[in-house]
């Protein structure tokens, strides 16, 4: 088996760029359709933060926090929680079930570009976010009396969209690490945790001082507190130092998950 897959793996095969392309968009395409047509995904990632939201954010939208508008605040941090939901189910649990079906090496035993199956997960969960973070905008503006300029409200939803990509990376790792049936409980004894720790759900003013310190080291405290300073609220720290640790945090996770990739490679083909 080693000696006919080595050949294999090693031979590229050769397409015209329009044709990767397409292969990429159509990778893509059907990791939507597909995701879309799990009703557990679809409630959990789309239905949770709203409902949040609704609960929290519209029911006393008028009260306040941090200087601003609660529905404002919540905002911000439900729009954190709703993307590494669907960020971290997307990418690790899909994959963690893919793995364990062998879906993932019919994949590779196929002409299809390598990295087509990851930037397809990728880009669904970017899709999801994008979805999520458009949904409890609409509710914000509204139900919940939020007011902000068309140039604040592209900021924040660009600003926790492309924030996802830190907790992609953190799925590629579960989805290589943990199994089909625990990859989901994994996902949520990580999201859950973080979540509290990096004021989503009670504001970072208001955690205990051991739990504010641990949030230091959590992306989601740094992408909660990027759209936080776009509705005016948050500790007004420097982008480029939350920036800088989602990236260290992101580039991190992605050498976990090559790791795992070799160890499943070995395992395939060794």
């Amino acid at each position: 088996m080693g000696t006919i897959a080595t050949p294999l793996m090693n031979s590229a095969v050769r397409r015209p760029m329009a044709g990767t392309l397409a292969i990429y968009l159509k990778e893509a395409k059907y990791e939507f359709l597909k995701l879309l047509r799990i009703p557990m995904y679809t409630a959990s990632v789309l239905l949770f933060p709203l409902m949040f939201y609704i609960l929290f954010g519209l029911a006393f939208g008028k009260q306040q926090i941090d200087g601003v508008r609660q529905s404002a605040y919540l905002l911000a941090t439900y729009g954190t929680f709703g993307v590494m939901g669907a960020s971290l189910f997307g990418t690790g649990a899909a994959m963690a079930a893919e793995r364990g079906l062998g879906w993932i090496q019919v994949k590779r035993a196929s002409p299809m570009p390598p990295f087509a199956y990851f930037t397809a997960k990728i880009a669904v969960s970017i899709g999801f976010s994008a979805i999520v973070v458009l949904l409890l905008t609409l509710l914000g503006f509204l139900f919940g009396g939020v007011h902000m300029s068309p140039l604040a409200v592209i900021k924040l939803i660009g600003t926790l969209v492309a924030g996802c990509i830190p907790f992609c990376a953190l799925g590629l790792v579960i989805g290589y690490f943990a199994g089909p049936n625990s990859a989901p409980a994994t996902i949520n004894l990580i999201y859950l945790p973080m979540s509290f720790c990096s004021g989503l759900w009670i504001p970072y003013l208001f955690l205990p001082k051991f739990v504010q310190q641990i949030a230091q080291a959590m992306p989601s405290y740094h992408l909660s507190q990027l759209a936080l300073g776009v509705v005016g609220a948050g500790r007004h720290e420097s982008s480029l130092w939350h920036w800088g640790v989602m990236l260290a945090f992101t580039l991190l996770c992605l050498a976990a998950a090559r790791i795992g990739f070799r160890r499943d490679e070995g395992k395939l083909y060794g």
